[in-house]
């Protein structure tokens, strides 16, 4: 029970925010929430291993919401032109943009840690900070050809990280 309560606490401010981008009525967003958590919890023994939990409590929060409010519209006449939200697939998109976004920094700081500390420094002078071989021999006080040297050796050991 301390592990699920842990995860409510750490995922319902996130999930409210999402929920806003979908959403202005924030009653009916709390209660979706809370209607995502109550079914998570009470078919737990029914779900299978989720890989990522986030996702999973993302996908739930915007199927209930839109449930809800498909009811809402049926039951009130309204049409659906009538209802002003924006369209869930760009939220989704942004959301699975900036998680891919996410993912790919922490290869790149984990590929880059598992570098020596010159070549880490050689390739963030070089790729990042943008300087040319000549500024990156005077900062590091080495001659051109072992900068060189050390830039290659860097980006090898790079590939072969990444493959």
């Amino acid at each position: 029970m301390a592990a699920f309560s842990q995860l409510y606490d750490s995922h319902i401010n996130i999930l409210f925010n999402y929920g806003l981008k979908l959403t202005i009525d924030k009653e009916l967003l709390q209660d979706c929430i809370h209607d995502v958590f109550v079914k998570l919890y009470t078919k737990r023994t029914e779900l299978g291993a989720i890989d990522n939990v986030r996702s999973y409590l993302f996908i739930s929060l915007k199927n209930k919401l839109c449930d809800e409010l498909r009811k809402r519209m049926y039951m009130s006449d309204t049409s659906i032109e009538e209802v002003n939200l924006p369209a869930p697939t760009d939220v989704e998109d942004d959301y699975m943009e900036n998680e891919q976004r996410k993912n790919e920094f922490s290869l790149i700081k984990r590929l880059l840690n598992q570098l020596s500390p010159r070549q880490r420094e050689a390739l963030t002078l070089y790729y990042i900070e943008e300087k040319k071989y000549e500024d990156i021999c005077e900062i590091m006080n080495m001659n051109y050809q072992s900068v060189r040297n050390l830039m290659h050796r860097g980006l090898s050991k790079l590939r072969t990280l990444a493959s």
